[in-house]
């Protein structure tokens, strides 16, 4: 006959105090206190292993917060330089044409006049310290800084995400990282005040947004290791010298010649609306028909220079002069930092 077995259910063992404090209104508390000393190690383990890739999450998010805050404050100073540069053209005009208003009505007037010619004053004084400020700070530069910091820091955004998907990041990548966002915060920085990049320098200089490297000379002979060849250095050599004596020199002129004009007018400006005041002032002490022309004529040029200036938006165009230059000075030292490693395995794979 077949053997039957039976089972008798086991007893249920009481609850230590432990267990009955870890249960305590219905939930069950997992984490082991002492029993369970086996899983610490390992716990351990996987986090050294994966610190790395720990950080660069961290990284992650700082970089996801700089890209809103770039792109928010570049907004907002795209509104400074629309809600400026509608103000001060208002006032200008407005001044103008109580100026010329003014000085049609002549002496006979009266008290009406003489109040026309204070407002006048008073306007294209305001309109003075406030184009003053405005060329100073350049709005529709910083508006071009914050636009290149969102795309640049978008792109080292998607560089990490691609290295955490496709490898086993280590601690060196951590490092390059971070050098990258301290590279990115100096060259595009978010306040004004102490740290803004100067507006009007005396030439222009490529911006520089990578941490530079220096990599050890050699001159080992190469064979056709990892795609490189004695014949392709030289070529790279040739690509490095085109770019010197073509693309970097076009865009350095360029943006010479945007920086030159953005010097010219800025200080035209404010010069014209100063003239402009003084005119109504020696229109109000002196009510000669000659002042009341100054000052119409001035504030109507001044109107006319700041639109040129800020509508254009000429300090834009020079920090895309000086944007495009960064980015030939890149790749230039990208090819020669490659080229210099002695290690061809190190390199990347030059086909």
């Amino acid at each position: 006959l077949p053997s039957v077995r039976f089972s008798a259910p086991k007893l249920r063992q009481p609850k230590t105090q432990s267990e009955q404090l870890n249960s305590k209104d219905g939930f069950i508390n997992t984490i082991p206190i002492q029993n369970n000393v086996h899983s610490t190690p390992l716990v351990q383990q996987t986090s050294s292993v994966s610190m790395a890739t720990f950080q660069l999450y961290a990284i992650l998010e700082a970089i996801a917060d700089r890209v809103e805050m770039h792109n928010n404050i570049g907004e907002q100073r795209d509104n400074w330089n629309t809600l400026l540069l509608n103000s001060i053209n208002m006032i200008t005009l407005t001044a103008a044409t109580m100026a010329g208003v003014a000085a049609a009505t002549g002496v006979g007037a009266g008290v009406s006049a003489m109040g026309l010619k204070l407002a006048s004053s008073v306007m294209f004084s305001a309109a003075t310290g406030m184009l003053v400020l405005m060329n100073k700070i350049q709005p529709s530069q910083l508006v071009e800084e914050q636009r290149n910091a969102t795309r640049l820091f978008k792109q080292l955004q998607s560089q990490i995400k691609t290295l955490l998907a496709v490898g086993s990041p280590c601690q060196d990548d951590v490092n390059d990282a971070m050098e990258k966002v301290l590279a990115l915060d100096k060259a595009y920085p978010l306040p004004l005040l102490g740290v803004m990049l100067e507006k009007f320098p005396a030439s222009l200089e490529p911006a520089v947004w990578w941490p530079t490297k220096q990599s050890p000379n050699s001159n080992k002979a190469l064979t056709n290791n990892n795609g490189w060849t004695r014949e392709l250095e030289m070529e790279m050599r040739e690509v490095v010298e085109v770019i010197k004596r073509k693309d970097s020199e076009d865009y350095e002129r360029l943006g010479n010649k945007a920086l030159n004009m953005n010097k010219v007018l800025a200080t035209s400006g404010p010069l014209l609306t100063g003239i402009a005041a003084l005119g109504s002032a020696f229109m109000v002490s002196s009510n000669s028909p000659w002042a009341a022309t100054v000052a119409a004529v001035a504030g109507a040029l001044a109107s006319a220079v700041n639109t040129f200036e800020h509508g254009g938006q000429v300090g834009m165009v020079f920090e895309m002069y000086r944007n495009n230059a960064g980015f030939f000075k890149l790749m230039q030292e990208s090819i020669e930092s490659t080229l210099d490693e002695c290690d061809v395995e190190k390199r990347e794979n030059g086909e």
